[in-house]
């Protein structure tokens, strides 16, 4: 007799094994699903690996600039395979992590490929044990996504590369182009720099980091170029032109005429696709949205005991996102309605050197929902732990309804900013004015003391500027 859970959740990532814990705790029996490990793609292959090298390659070129701070070292070497041996220590203790943590709510954990079966049936594929199936009053898709590729720059092994295969490298090129420079690609980019690679950024849009602020991408551009990354926008890749020998040769497109690139390998960051192929959608009808899932703010399908968050539903795909949208479908399902979210008060990180970190509208975009706005911005270096730090790069930009100040965005590019925008989060969440920030007692001395100066600066009352 197959076992009935109140709820069956197809992938173990951030989004499907926080909804697991969200729904023990509302006394509901559930089980999870996850053909790989528990933690999925943040875990293992995104957020926390590549977050681990970031710290190494941060550390290393701050060694190489260490005199500055009286610490003479004779000689600064890298061993990029102890590197790779810690982030593996770091992903092996938070994976134990969440099997402790599905232990302690007693929640049913299936290895193996999930895939609905019907209305209230999930069949988990397990390799070399057969096919299982389970009972679901409801079912949550949390399948998660890849990175996306181009035709005929697949990853091979050698020369091409996603994000998936560079966090296996067993050790660094010299040289490496990076194809796409958004998050992701930055924050490569950026890595790559501090470990002392020659970096080139072949990215489409007209600037990198296409999604945020202009003022935070131009000055993110500046300060790539002082890393001596370099970068061309408006440019695209030709495909055709591409050649593996001894690295790798490719053409790209640029203002009508074509530029030529060499490295030993390239990095392909253009995004990522949603795994909604094969796991059952098409039995129940499930209404799809060309490759992602529709669902209402409930993350609620047209099928009603069927929901789905994370990327495989579009929109924001960041693990904190589908985290909060796991824990919504999962009150839903028992009958409570939680706050619908929005995207605008997501916060958006990056965790490059230096950081960004933004919060709401961006100027663009405020102007082009029908507001009359202000400005402000507040450099770090007028603040004294950034030069403290050595790390004095950067500013804080605050975007405010003009007359009443409210708080329409607020955009970081700087040290430890991502440490500092939930603040900013809260400020919109509570339709905070910049005043009610600016009367924020901020500690002296710290990095957030360029918050308050900036929101005084909505009103030219800045003190140290």
């Amino acid at each position: 007799m197959r076992k009935i859970y109140d709820v069956v959740i197809i992938g173990g990532g951030p989004g499907g094994y926080v909804a697991a814990i969200r729904a023990s705790k509302l006394g509901l029996q559930a089980a999870l699903v996850e053909k790989a490990k528990l933690g999925g793609t943040c875990l293992h292959a995104g957020c926390i690996p590549s977050k681990a090298l970031l710290r190494s390659a941060e550390i290393y070129a701050n060694m190489k600039n260490a005199e500055q701070f009286g610490v003479v070292v004779p000689e600064v070497d890298f061993d990029f395979s102890k590197a790779q041996s810690r982030k593996e220590q770091i992903t092996e203790q938070l994976y134990k992590g969440v099997q402790h943590l599905m232990k302690k709510g007693k929640i049913d954990v299936y290895e193996g490929f999930g895939r609905i079966a019907g209305p209230r049936s999930v069949l988990v594929e397990k390799s070399g044990d057969g096919i299982l199936t389970l009972g679901a009053e409801n079912i949550l898709v949390a399948t998660g996504s890849r990175p996306r590729s181009l035709p005929g720059l697949e990853p091979d092994g050698k020369y091409v590369m996603t994000s998936d295969e560079a966090l296996q490298m067993t050790d660094l090129p010299k040289s490496i182009i990076i194809v796409g420079g958004g998050v992701i690609g930055i924050e490569w980019a950026s890595m790559f720099s501090d470990f002392g690679l020659d970096v080139t950024i072949i990215e489409y849009e007209d600037r990198i980091l296409p999604l945020e602020d202009r003022d935070i991408s131009r000055e993110m551009q500046r300060l790539l170029k002082k890393k001596k990354v370099k970068m061309i926008t408006n440019a695209k890749v030709l495909l055709e032109t591409l050649e593996k020998g001894n690295g790798i040769f490719i053409k790209a497109e640029h203002k009508g005429e074509e530029k030529s690139f060499t490295a030993e390998k390239i990095l392909v960051s253009i995004g990522r696709n949603p795994n909604t192929e094969n796991i059952g959608l098409d039995i129940l009808d499930v209404e799809m949205d060309q490759a992602f899932i529709k669902t209402n703010e409930y993350y609620q399908t047209n099928v009603p005991n069927i929901y789905a968050i994370g990327d495989v539903i579009g929109g924001l795909q960041l693990a904190h996102v589908a985290s909060h949208e796991g824990m919504i479908a999962i009150e839903h399902m028992a009958g409570n309605c939680l706050a619908r979210l929005d995207p605008i008060l997501v916060p958006k990180c990056i965790y490059s050197n230096p950081e960004v970190a933004s919060v709401g509208l961006t100027e663009e975009q405020a102007k082009k929902e029908g507001f009359f706005i202000k400005t402000s911005k507040f450099s770090f270096r007028a603040i004294g732990k950034a030069l403290v730090f050595g790390n004095s790069d950067g500013f804080v930009k605050f975007v405010v309804e003009e007359g009443s100040s409210q708080v329409l965005g607020v955009h970081m590019v700087g040290p430890n900013v991502t440490e500092m925008i939930s603040g900013a989060g809260l400020a919109q969440v509570f339709n905070l004015t910049a005043m009610d920030i600016a009367e924020t007692i901020h500690p002296h001395p710290t990095l957030s003391e360029a918050i308050g100066e900036a929101a005084l600066a909505v009103t030219g009352m800045e003190i140290h500027m």
